[in-house]
């Protein structure tokens, strides 16, 4: 599984939404579920965003598809961004990059 993040923005329409229904947004993560995907964790923010998502989906394609569906349906407008965890992308640059100790021995 690969992590997403979704940044949204609610238009008009999806605020009156929400505004007369705020478990709104718990049936939009039911149907991302439905989609093959996940929500991991979901904020309201402050700012040019309204909400920050972190999903869990299989690949590209499955999280195109949400962000696609999503976007459709005229109550958000989002930005999907792959994300990799700290971790992982510090080991990918430890591994890519050689070792100063390792040049000074080639010298």
């Amino acid at each position: 599984m690969a992590t997403y993040v979704m940044l949204s923005t609610l238009s008009e329409s999806g605020r009156k939404v929400l505004r007369g229904r705020p478990g709104w947004i718990r049936k939009v993560n039911a149907d991302v579920q439905r989609m093959g995907a996940r929500v991991v964790a979901q904020y309201a923010v402050l700012g040019p965003y309204d909400f920050v998502t972190i999903i869990e989906a299989p690949d590209n394609a499955t999280i195109s598809r949400v962000s696609v569906e999503l976007g459709a349906r005229g109550g958000v407008a989002g930005m999907t961004m792959a994300a990799i965890p700290l971790d992982e992308f510090i080991g990918q640059l430890e591994s890519s990059t050689p070792r100063k100790r390792d040049e000074r021995k080639k010298r």
